[in-house]
């Protein structure tokens, strides 16, 4: 059986299957692929990529089975309070149709779990989500029970205790309906990061981007229903190389490709000008030999398997990533609260 290799991302529609099938006849292709249904679209700034996996897709590209659902806006800023409002907006729109298959849920008690380290800043999205979240647990407490329950287990290293063992002990004693998880993920592409926004109906691996996974939290494992919501916040550092190499190399062949155009005499500096990703890049052969023509995969595969040994296996993140952090850990927070009380009010008023 034909098998592919994920590297280190938790986003779906960068998995090798999803890679090979850039262009749109190749898209093309992925959306007959027998085990793996894909639909991508566009609503305004926002891009949307739909894929589900059922049980011959989740051999194929090992994936769980299930529905995976990523919103990206690759122009947002952490100064885009629109851009952000649009995705949350299309998050919550979407959650709501996968919870169809969630019979009352409005009835149901709903526990929020954000996962990682919050003395971490990448890995800290998940449990400063329910800093905020968990101001709404008063509205929902009443004759010593809830219907609607928030916690931060933090992480191994902190509690000695296994994730997911943490969150199956909690899910025993409270007995939630359903379980919704937050948690920062890994991108394979510098350009997702904090820029997109993945809903899976097929729970979580803890570290499974970063290469320490743990055990899985999922409906197999804690016995309801579990949807996560992660957002990319770090990326592998042979990938951030392979990045910088592929710019590079996009300049150098535009530039040669405007040596003898007019306008290019005019320029104050040489080097003042934009890329052309469509530029001719053979003829950089001559210059950096026929690597300059490796496709982008392929470069990152090499430095996967060159650094992953040595001292420079590493991930990185944005030089904002405080205020990336921030903003989503205060829109998710606003945009769930916004959400249950919607749920739970129509609910009362049937």
């Amino acid at each position: 059986m034909k098998s592919y290799n994920f590297y280190r991302t938790d986003l779906v529609d960068e998995s090798e299957e999803m890679v090979r099938h850039r262009t749109d006849s190749e898209k093309d292709t992925l959306k007959t692929e027998e085990g793996i249904h894909f639909e991508e679209s566009r609503i305004g700034r926002i891009r949307l990529t739909e894929v589900t996996v059922n049980e011959e897709g989740e051999k194929k590209i090992g994936k769980s089975k299930g529905k995976y659902i990523t919103i990206s806006l690759p122009t947002l800023t952490p100064e885009d309070n629109d851009g952000m409002n649009e995705m949350t907006s299309i998050l919550l729109e979407k959650l709501n149709k996968m919870l169809t298959t969630v019979p009352n849920v409005s009835k149901r008690k709903i526990l929020f779990i954000g996962l990682g380290n919050r003395d971490i800043t990448p890995d800290a999205v998940g449990p400063l989500t329910m800093d905020i979240l968990r101001n709404i647990v008063p509205d929902y407490y009443s004759e010593g029970d809830s219907e609607v329950f928030v916690y931060a287990p933090g992480v191994t290293i902190q509690t000695g205790l296994e994730t997911a063992d943490f969150v199956k002990a909690m899910v025993s004693e409270i007995k939630p309906d359903l379980l919704i998880v937050i948690d920062a993920l890994a991108a394979r592409d510098s350009s997702r990061l904090c820029k997109t926004i993945q809903l899976t109906n097929t729970g979580i691996h803890p570290g499974s981007g970063v290469g320490n996974s743990r055990k899985e939290v999922s409906h197999k494992t804690v016995g309801i229903p579990v949807f996560a919501i992660g957002i990319p916040t770090v990326v592998d550092g042979p990938v951030l190389i392979a990045d910088a190499i592929n710019t590079m190399f996009g300049y150098i062949a535009s530039k040669i490709s405007e040596k003898d155009n007019p306008s290019s005499r005019l320029a104050v500096t040489p080097w003042l000008r934009s890329e052309d990703k469509d530029a001719d890049r053979s003829k950089l052969e001559p210059i950096f030999g026929d690597w300059a023509s490796w496709p982008h995969e392929d470069r990152i595969q090499l430095f996967e398997e060159v650094l992953t040994t040595q001292e420079l296996n590493t991930f990185i993140s944005p030089k904002e990533i405080d205020s990336w952090v921030s903003m989503y850990a205060d829109t998710l927070a606003s945009s769930l609260t916004e959400w249950i009380n919607e749920m739970k009010n129509n609910e009362h008023k049937m």
